[in-house]
């Protein structure tokens, strides 16, 4: 492959670790929405939650790579270029999208210590980030509830932008991320 067609999609690591957190992102939701199947107190729920806390925390976990894979490696141009507005659109949902990544599962921890919860990830023991206190655990349910519905609508932004991009415009947006 030359040059020039090298510089036209990211790096197999960010696109790997794109649809990787595609993939968690899709695990997180899922298993929040779907856990109202099971009875409160049953294992199936518990489960669910499990699943929630282990997707979100692998989140966090490859945030830091998944940011240094994004910045120390070539961006590969729109072609055609898009507006400057766009771009710079483009930038904030970005920003926003790591935020969430680092802030949601942050949260949920800290929601866990909050109820005085264990935490644990693949067997390992986390510990609280902060002591029990029930005044913070329903300000931090709450707060955790209305990021869930911000990630909802950047998730929504962040297709219908892609898609709009690919369909609409017909540029190279998608191709981009797409794996070689």
């Amino acid at each position: 492959m030359s040059q020039d067609q090298n510089n036209v999609r990211f790096s197999q690591l960010t696109v790997l670790l794109h649809w990787l957190i595609v993939l968690l992102f899709i695990g997180v939701y899922c298993s929040m929405e779907f856990r109202d199947i099971f009875e409160r107190g049953t294992e199936g729920r518990e489960l669910m939650k499990t699943a929630h806390y282990w997707f979100g925390l692998s989140i966090l976990l490859l945030l830091l790579p998944r940011v240094l894979a994004r910045f120390s490696q070539h961006t590969p141009p729109i072609t055609p270029p898009q507006p400057h507005w766009q771009h710079k659109l483009a930038i904030a949902v970005h920003l926003a999208f790591y935020a969430l990544m680092l802030v949601m599962p942050l949260m949920g921890w800290l929601l866990m210590s909050a109820e005085g919860k264990e935490l644990s990830y693949f067997g390992l023991q986390l510990p609280a980030l902060m002591g029990p206190d029930e005044v913070w655990a329903e300000r931090l349910e709450e707060l955790h509830e209305i990021g869930s519905k911000l990630g909802y609508a950047l998730i929504l932004i962040h297709v219908g932008a892609a898609l709009f991009h690919h369909y609409l415009l017909k540029d190279n947006t998608i191709k981009r991320m797409m794996f070689k």
